[in-house]
């Protein structure tokens, strides 16, 4: 359970120690807030598209939710830059890709150690 949600726990873990080093608090609590309530929002959503039927619809879902996303993402990065400042940007951007590349890796693995499953069909 812990691996699953390694980039959330990350993202909080490191929140005090960046900050203490310096980078722009807003920015950081922008950016990690965006990923965090994101992840938040794709565990039912994930679990509403691997109920459906249909690979098409899957697929379709599956992509309009990503691009969903990915458009909150890149408006947490610009509300850190305009209301705060331009390393509150950079900040909120380089916590997302932070995240996102845990996420990545983790997801990754995942699938390369999954055990297949047999199809019926």
């Amino acid at each position: 359970m812990v691996v699953l949600y390694l980039d959330v726990i990350l993202i909080l873990l490191a929140a005090a120690p960046v900050v203490l080093l310096g980078a722009p608090a807003f920015g950081y609590a922008v950016g990690g807030g965006a990923w965090i309530l994101g992840r938040i929002a794709s565990a039912p959503a994930e679990r509403r598209i691997a109920a459906m039927e249909g690979v098409r619809r899957k697929l379709g879902y599956g992509l309009g939710f990503s691009m969903a996303r990915i458009w909150v993402m890149a408006g947490a990065i610009v509300l850190a830059g305009v209301a705060g400042s331009r390393a509150n940007g950079l900040t909120a951007a380089l916590v997302i890709f932070a995240a996102f590349s845990i996420y990545f890796v983790r997801t990754a693995f995942g699938h390369i150690t999954a055990t297949p499953r047999s199809t019926t069909r």
